[in-house]
C-alpha cells in the first residue's frame, strides 16, 4: 500500500508540475501579443519570431548549461535514470526553464524595433546559460553560500516564492541596460526637445496578450510549490488580489489608457511573486495597488521627462515593479500585517539590491562585449523599413502588400 500511494505522489507531483510548465509556457504567447499589439505595424512580425526563437534558443541554453549552474544537476545519464520519479526532474527542468525564457522575453519588449536579430539571440543564449542562473541557483538553489551569509545577518533568508526579484526584476534591469546601450528609436526624441509618439498598433492584440499572461500567471504563482502537497490557495488569492489593485490604480492614474489599464494587472502580478505565499490577501491587494501607481508614475518619467526609449516600459513593469515585490514581501509577510511570518524586512532588501546589481552589471557587460564585435541595432534605413521587412522579408499583412 505504501509503495502504490508513493508511485500515485510521484505521478501527482509530476502532472502538477507539468501543468504549471505548460501554462507558464501559453505566457509566453502572452509576450508576444503584447509586443505585437504594442509596437508598430511594421515590426509586428519580428515582435512574433522573437519570442519563439528566444524560447528555443533558451531551451538549449538552459538544458546544456544553466540548469547545471543554477542546481547542480546535469541530464548526460541514461534516459532510464531520467524517467525516474515519473521523470519528474525532467518535468522540473520544463517548470523552470519557462521562468528562465521569461528574462529575454522581457528584454525583447524593450528594445523592440530596433535590434538586430542575431545578437540579441547571443544575448539570450549567455544570459540564460550564466547571468540569470547564477542568481537564481542564489535564491532557488541554496548555492554559493549567499542565503546563508543573508541569514547570518538579518535571520531569515531572502524570500522569493515565485519571482519578483529572481525573474522580473532581474529581466527588467538588464533589459534597462539593453535599452541604454542601443538608444532610442530613430526620430523618439528630437533635437528641440520634443518627443514623438509612437502610438501601439493594435489594441486588441496588447489586451489578449495582458489575458493571456494574467491568466497563465496562476500556474507561475500557485504551481510555484512545485509538489501537490504544497499547493496553497493563499497564493492563488493573493494573485488575484494583486492583479485587481494593480488593474484598478492603473487604471485610476492612467485616466483609463488602455494601455496602462491592461498593463496594471501584469504589475500587481510581478509585485505579488515573491510575497504571495506568506501575504494576507489584503496586504497582497496593496502590494498590487502600489506596483500599478509606480508603472504608471515611471513609464511616464522615462518615455517623455528621462527620454529612456523602453517600448513596453519593461523596466518599471518588471524591474521596478519586481524589486518593490520583493521588499513588500518583508513588509506585507511579517506577523505585524497579518502575514505568516518567516520573511525579515532587512534580508529582502539586501536580497533585492543584490539581484538588482548583478542583473544590471549583468547586462551592461553581455549587451556592450557583443557591442564591441558586431552592431546591436539596425541600420537607419532598415529601421525606418521596419524590422518585418529588414530581417524577415515579409509583413504582416503580406496579401495586403501584394495587393497595392
Amino acid at each position: 500500500m505504501e509503495t502504490t500511494m508513493d508511485t500515485i505522489k510521484q505521478g501527482t507531483d509530476a502532472l502538477f508540475i507539468l501543468l504549471g510548465a505548460i501554462m507558464v509556457l501559453a505566457m509566453h504567447a502572452g509576450f508576444a501579443f503584447l509586443e505585437l499589439g504594442t509596437v508598430r505595424r511594421k515590426n509586428q512580425v519580428n515582435a512574433l519570431v522573437k519570442i519563439m526563437v528566444d524560447f528555443s534558443v533558451s531551451t538549449i541554453a538552459y538544458f546544456f548549461v544553466g540548469y547545471a549552474v543554477a542546481y547542480g544537476i546535469d541530464f548526460f545519464s541514461g534516459a532510464n535514470t531520467l524517467a525516474q520519479k515519473n521523470g519528474y526532474e525532467l518535468v522540473k527542468f520544463f517548470f523552470l526553464l519557462t521562468f528562465a525564457a521569461a528574462i529575454p522575453a522581457i528584454v525583447s519588449g524593450g528594445i523592440a524595433e530596433r535590434a538586430r536579430f542575431g545578437p540579441q539571440l547571443l544575448a539570450t543564449a549567455v544570459i540564460v546559460a550564466v547571468v540569470y542562473p547564477l542568481f537564481e541557483g542564489i535564491v532557488w538553489g541554496g548555492r554559493f553560500g549567499v542565503q546563508g551569509w543573508i541569514n547570518g545577518l538579518t535571520g531569515a533568508d531572502f524570500h522569493d516564492f515565485a519571482g519578483s526579484v529572481v525573474v522580473h526584476a532581474v529581466g527588467g534591469w538588464i533589459a534597462l541596460a539593453a535599452v541604454l546601450l542601443l538608444g532610442p528609436r530613430s526620430n523618439r526624441y528630437r533635437k528641440d526637445g520634443a518627443v514623438s509618439a509612437h502610438p501601439p498598433s493594435s489594441i486588441p492584440f496588447l489586451a489578449l496578450g495582458a489575458w493571456v499572461l494574467t491568466v497563465g500567471w496562476f500556474g507561475f504563482n500557485v504551481m510555484s510549490a512545485q509538489t501537490i502537497d504544497k499547493i496553497s490557495g493563499l497564493v492563488a488569492v493573493n494573485s488575484l488580489m494583486a492583479m485587481a489593485g494593480g488593474t484598478l490604480v492603473a487604471t485610476l492614474l492612467g485616466r483609463n489608457d488602455p494601455g496602462f489599464v491592461h498593463n496594471g494587472p501584469l504589475a500587481g502580478l510581478v509585485a505579488v511573486c515573491a510575497g504571495s505565499d506568506v501575504m494576507h490577501p489584503l496586504g497582497a491587494l496593496v502590494v498590487g495597488g502600489v506596483a500599478g501607481a509606480i508603472f504608471v508614475s515611471l513609464f511616464t518619467l522615462t518615455q517623455n521627462r528621462w527620454k529612456i526609449d523602453d517600448v513596453l516600459g519593461v523596466w518599471p513593469l518588471h524591474g521596478l515593479c519586481g524589486a518593490w515585490g520583493g521588499i513588500a514581501a518583508g513588509i506585507f509577510g511579517a506577523t505585524a500585517l497579518g502575514g505568516l511570518g518567516g520573511v525579515a524586512f532587512s534580508a529582502q532588501l539586501i536580497g533585492t539590491l543584490l539581484g538588482v546589481g548583478w542583473a544590471l552589471a549583468g547586462g551592461f557587460v553581455v549587451y556592450g562585449a557583443i557591442r564591441m564585435f558586431t552592431p546591436l541595432r539596425l541600420t537607419q534605413e532598415q529601421e525606418f523599413a521596419g524590422a518585418d521587412l529588414s530581417i524577415h522579408k515579409i509583413g504582416a499583412t503580406p496579401e495586403r502588400e501584394a495587393s497595392w
